[in-house]
């Protein structure tokens, strides 16, 4: 009975943690990185196509975006998720996959015009989105699920995200049972739409978060309201723009919440009826999901309207764009609007058109409103970069930067050590994981001084034994090296994926009647023997 920690390790994105009992291999979530990689990833500890099954705790891409690469490489196991989450994945996944296709597309075209012989191939493709997609399985936040005769499981809403959970794990092996939780994300107190994370009562041992383990929230929330309105009011007196870039999937319904109570105040004077247009189609699609999912999930003030049957993330003069056509026509009306495009972090995506139409234009405004990793765009710009490369140009930052403080769906320090204060016995170990290098370890000797928690923080590759209770392996911190760029065909790579799902399967053909294992035998042999 083994968990080994593959990523967000010292890092905060491209989440990964492995557990083997028995015969069963099992990821808890399969996250793409993100931002500047500062440590490099141990491989899985199998082949994918012997993975048996992952349990996801939310949607977002740092957390859900390999998964179609999994399914790429042979995996054909189940994806267990919350109900919102299968909902949120069903778009998120194919948008990955598009955006992936599009960008080896655009840069193979710019290849051929230079004559270059470095050519790019898609991560994965639609169909392999698709394909794992019909592999999610539906989960009920309370209900524990017995996944097979060794594992159960059970989903709690931890606030960060629709359809965002902590996980229980129960494994069980010779007799012996030992339960894990993953915090997954864990989301900020008192947010607009989302319910406050939900405490876990009992665990032998803890995987949790820390991306904001080393700071603290302001101690009186922010008036989004009045601060947004403000923003607002100042860019479209001087006739500019306000431009967000927002993660589809969240923030953008939580800005859709508070522009709402905006219009419906009439809180920027002169300007009452201003635009605001959505640029995403991610956007557009999520928003609906928050819709279908509104009984189960939002809270607060948002759900009571639900209740008196108003829509809280709409409102006279939202403009859905969805087409690329209609993208383009926002940056050619003169009208001072809001544009709320993604990607959040400015690294790829719509939003990156309308930075290149904004940025230069002193009356405008470009607000952040999430958390920007080291190494994107978003970043740099925060950080006061004078000017940036869009589309091979070079575009000056003349707009005013903001950003709306605070408003974060992370818990800061105190929130996560309200949450693992929740465990009515201290668990025997608590791993730190998902925050940068310093902030993990800080975060640890946080535990260790203050909460008296026996706390540690793996680098990838840590093996860590759960029956006995003692580290196998203790991973070393592997700066990331630069890669070369690889012209393999897709083609040949699918070949060895199913090359492998067949090796996978000839494993578990152990204990199988030896007529069956015979003709099996026979089947691979002649299949061969055809192309030899």
């Amino acid at each position: 009975m083994k968990l080994i920690f593959v990523g967000s390790d010292h890092e905060v994105t491209g989440s990964c943690h492995y557990i083997q009992v028995g015969d069963k291999h099992m990821l808890v979530d399969y996250g793409m990185e993100q931002g500047v990689d500062m440590f490099e990833n141990v491989p899985l500890p199998v082949e994918e196509a012997r993975i048996d099954y992952v349990f996801l705790t939310h949607a977002h891409i740092d957390h859900s975006g390999l998964l179609p690469l999994l399914y790429a490489r042979g995996f054909r196991g189940q994806v267990f998720a919350t109900d919102a989450t299968a909902d949120l994945c069903s778009i998120m996944l194919r948008d990955c996959a598009h955006i992936q296709m599009m960008e080896a597309e655009w840069k193979n075209r710019k290849a051929q015009r230079t004559e270059s012989l470095n050519t790019m191939e898609p991560l994965y493709t639609m169909e392999d989105a698709e394909g794992v997609i019909r592999r999610i399985v539906p989960c009920h936040y309370g209900q524990r699920i017995e996944v097979c005769d060794q594992v159960a499981i059970r989903f709690t809403d931890i606030g960060h995200l629709l359809g965002s959970a902590s996980i229980e794990v129960w494994l069980t092996e010779d007799g012996s049972t030992r339960k894990v939780v993953f915090s997954g994300d864990i989301g900020n107190k008192l947010q607009p739409l989302l319910h406050n994370p939900i405490n876990t009562k009992e665990a032998d041992y803890v995987v949790m978060e820390s991306t904001y383990g080393d700071r603290l929230h302001a101690t009186d929330r922010p008036d989004y309201v009045k601060e947004l309105a403000a923003i607002l009011k100042e860019t479209f007196d001087r006739g500019g723009n306000v431009v967000i870039p927002s993660f589809a999937v969240g923030r953008t319904q939580e800005l859709l919440y508070f522009l709402r109570k905006i219009k419906v105040g009439q809180l920027v004077k002169g300007h009452e009826d201003f635009p605001v247009y959505v640029d995403s189609p991610l956007a557009v699609d999520a928003t609906e999901i928050f819709q279908e999912n509104r009984m189960e999930c939002f809270a607060g003030d948002a759900l009571e309207m639900v209740r008196e049957g108003i829509n809280p993330i709409s409102f006279a003069g939202l403009k859905l764009a969805i087409t690329s056509d209609e993208s383009r026509e926002i940056n050619f009306m003169e009208t001072p609007k809001v544009i709320i495009s993604a990607s959040g972090m400015c690294d790829a995506g719509r939003i990156r058109h309308h930075l290149k139409h904004n940025l230069w234009r002193p009356e405008c405004t470009i607000l952040f409103v999430g958390y920007q990793a080291v190494g994107t765009l978003g970043r740099m710009i925060v950080d006061g970069i004078d000017e940036v490369r869009l589309f091979g140009e070079s575009i000056q930052v003349r707009a005013q930067i903001k950003k709306l403080a605070g408003m974060s769906g992370h818990a800061d320090k105190n929130g996560l050590l309200h949450w693992i204060s929740g465990f009515e016995e201290k668990p025997r170990k608590v791993f730190v994981v998902h925050g940068e290098d310093s902030v993990c370890n800080n975060f640890v000797e946080c535990l260790k001084v203050e909460q008296g928690q026996n706390a540690y923080a793996p680098y990838s590759g840590t093996v860590f034994n759960l029956l006995t209770g003692k580290l196998e392996y203790e991973g070393v911190p592997m700066p990331v090296k630069k890669k070369a760029k690889s012209v393999a065909s897709s083609v040949y790579a699918r070949l060895l994926a199913a090359a492998q799902r067949l090796l996978a399967l000839v494993k578990k053909c152990d204990g199988m009647a030896n007529k069956d294992m015979g003709k099996f035998a026979d089947q691979i042999n002649s299949l061969c023997d055809k192309w030899q």
